[in-house]
């Protein structure tokens, strides 16, 4: 059979082998309940599951953790997280990244509360109504917590569908067959079926290894039968350009640091950082904010998803205040209570701050 034969005609995927793969080899997660307590009726809680899928989002597994577990200690119910202030829920996002999700999270948990009187929906067509629920999100949220049955495929699942298939095209080029594949299988174990997935593509299907010989779908598997890992075929990624800019760390005399909100929309919106330059294409002349006494402390570098920035990082000590009245000054020894995004940490590390 030709590649594009097997693409179109596929083996079907092994429902009930990937269900007792899943069975013995589940991983344990924080949030997740073990198909043996979900076999003996424990229901996933819809809360904690869209909180865990929310972090997951372009995070791995174990960088979420540490943030899920102090989440749920300070907010253990929607209502609680609905009723906290942003600017808290912000500093306890701070350093996970993709801040927009946090400010997403806060407005889905007020939208719950207050158009599904705290009890979080289980049904996709009524998570997609809510603020950052995507067709992802809702699907998953769905499938693990109500069983219905519909498709969930995140990136672990996309590559294993593409070797299963052997797409020969970018998985971005064939995201109706790879979905289409997937929900052609879904069983009536729809949570257990797409964490199983889920799972095969994080420890057996991953992306630098195949472990073929223990997966309970090499049967049908045509990339299997060729090389597991030319799979998925790597789409083109364009140049991340480069942006330049400063960086001012200004320290009062008892050692504070100035600190400001970032404006509310844009790039790390409604976070907190030190002064900084317009971030821009070519590189800028030295243009402080104030006319003090200004030392070069070097330079940081961060990559955001589609572009890479590089700050110079300048410092003043200023006996003179009165000139700052939009921001706060910090007691340096408090900052990690303050909604600081990693790239503003390197700075304040670059400017011998932390």
């Amino acid at each position: 059979m030709s590649n594009a034969a097997a693409q179109q005609n596929p083996v079907p995927l092994d429902v009930e082998a990937v269900l007792a793969w899943y069975d013995r080899h589940a991983r344990t997660l924080p949030w997740r309940v073990s198909p043996a307590d979900r076999a003996r009726g424990v229901r996933p809680d819809p809360y904690r599951v869209w909180l865990s899928e929310i972090m997951l989002q372009q995070t791995t597994v174990a960088a979420v953790g540490r943030y899920y577990a102090r989440f749920l200690h300070l907010w253990p119910t929607v209502a609680h997280l609905a009723a906290a202030p942003l600017e808290a829920v912000l500093v306890e996002w701070a350093g996970l990244g993709y801040y927009a999700r946090a400010r997403n999270l806060h407005a889905c948990a007020v939208a719950v509360a207050e158009r599904f009187g705290g009890a979080f929906p289980t049904a996709s067509e009524e998570l997609l109504t809510l603020p950052g629920v995507g067709p992802y999100t809702a699907a998953a949220i769905a499938a693990i917590t109500a069983d219905e049955r519909i498709a969930v495929v995140d990136g672990n699942v996309d590559r294993v569908v593409a070797r299963y298939l052997a797409l020969d095209v970018p998985v971005r080029d064939a995201k109706d067959l790879v979905r289409a594949t997937v929900q052609q299988a879904v069983p009536a174990r729809a949570g257990d079926f797409a964490q199983a997935l889920m799972d095969l593509g994080a420890t057996i299907c991953a992306p630098r290894n195949a472990a073929c010989i223990l997966c309970p779908v090499e049967p049908g598997c045509r990339g299997a039968k060729l090389e597991p890992l030319a799979y998925p075929v790597k789409a083109e990624k364009a140049d991340r350009p480069t942006r330049y800019g400063h960086a001012f760390v200004m320290r009062d005399a008892d050692g504070d640091v100035y600190l400001r909100t970032r404006a509310d929309k844009g790039l790390l919106a409604k976070m907190t950082e030190t002064p900084v330059s317009e971030w821009t294409g070519d590189k800028r002349p030295f243009a402080p904010p104030l006319p003090f006494d200004w030392s070069h402390r070097g330079q940081i570098v961060h990559v955001f998803t589609h572009f890479r920035l590089e700050l110079e990082v300048w410092t003043a000590d200023i006996t003179e205040t009165s000139a700052l009245a939009d921001g706060w000054w910090a007691d340096p020894r408090e900052l990690d209570a303050e909604a600081l995004p990693s790239v503003f940490r390197k700075v304040l590390v670059a400017a011998g701050v932390e």
